[in-house]
């Protein structure tokens, strides 16, 4: 049983850093693309980031390009999401999928989901 979780967030300031994990278990880890995806009660979840199974290529949302980068550790059975330049827009819970998704972009292409960590931007 395939199971993600993540951690990592909390209140920071506009402005300000936040890194995310994601932690895959019960599968072989390189065997999945993986994605960070982000909700509020307002919108319809938005797709962050993913990073393909073999590492070698990362994708970004528009609202995201050029402050977050995502990553991966194999051996931590990882993945990371590095969060700079955070803005109050930022500001929802982000959830870490796996999957082996032919649209990477699209959340109903993933096959496992993490509960959720909230993050808080205060302007």
């Amino acid at each position: 049983q395939v199971q993600v979780g993540e951690s990592g967030g909390g209140l920071v300031q506009a402005g300000g850093s936040l890194r995310l994990s994601c932690v895959l278990v019960g599968d072989t880890f390189s065997g999945y693309t993986l994605g960070w995806f982000r909700q509020t009660p307002e919108e319809e979840r938005e797709f962050v980031a993913a990073i393909t199974l073999d590492g070698g290529n990362t994708y970004y949302g528009d609202s995201v390009k050029g402050r977050f980068t995502v990553s991966k550790d194999n051996a931590e059975r990882t993945m990371y999401l590095q969060m700079d330049s955070l803005k109050p827009d930022d500001a929802a819970v982000y959830y870490c999928a796996a999957g082996t998704p032919m649209v990477l972009t699209k959340s109903y292409e993933y096959d496992y989901w993490g509960k959720g960590t909230r993050v808080t931007v205060s302007s």
